[in-house]
């Protein structure tokens, strides 16, 4: 079973400077863990041409909870999905042999 990651930055396809003068991801969006070459979806940073931002937490770029996605346009739903908070209460083992 894929162990799930706790936390993880942001590598957007472009950037904006928002009024203080701090980088913020905008574009297309997608995790990435710090010391990894790739996003969690698997896409290599410098053949798809995303930026790092290691300041930015992945929860703070998602367009409805977070303070820095005023440019994010798109959210990798693979990203997303690898790093949902899993339901309290749902059995994921619900087969069960006799």
């Amino acid at each position: 079973m894929p162990r799930r990651l706790s936390s993880a930055q942001v590598a957007a396809s472009s950037t904006w400077t928002d009024p203080d003068g701090v980088r913020r991801p905008a574009g297309d969006v997608h995790a990435w863990v710090q010391g990894k070459n790739q996003t969690v979806c698997g896409l290599a940073l410098s053949r798809s041409s995303l930026a790092r931002f290691p300041h930015v937490e992945w929860h703070e770029a998602l367009p409805e909870s977070g303070p820095h996605a005023d440019a994010v346009q798109h959210v990798c739903p693979r990203c997303r999905a690898a790093l949902r908070p899993r339901e309290a209460g749902v059995d994921r083992r619900a087969f069960r042999r006799p």
